[in-house]
């Protein structure tokens, strides 16, 4: 299985504007799809207060590759939050069980 981490940091004052796209929109998108075995959401903490993150786990490599096709290393966004996000980060581990 797959480990993917997914980071993203708002501009700032947008923080709010982008939680509710988080809760509304990402979280029940990344639950429903195909391949993915569990999905952890973080969202930000007083010290860090602009930062969100996803862990999910994937069943394998190919249903990352069928949801976000062959440059799954590269973090995409949905259009409706690009204006929301100043920059974004991406790693992928082995699940260790």
């Amino acid at each position: 299985m797959i480990m993917r981490i997914f980071q993203v940091t708002t501009f700032e004052g947008k923080e709010k504007e982008f939680g509710n796209f988080f809760r509304k929109t990402a979280i029940p998108l990344m639950k429903s799809t195909d391949g993915i075995v569990d999905v952890f959401p973080g969202a930000p903490r007083p010290d860090s207060p602009l930062e969100f993150s996803f862990v999910m786990i994937w069943k394998d490599l190919a249903s990352l590759k069928a949801f976000v096709g062959d440059d799954y290393k590269t973090p995409h966004i949905d259009p409706a939050e690009a204006q929301l996000v100043a920059k974004r980060s991406i790693k992928h581990y082995e699940l260790v069980e």
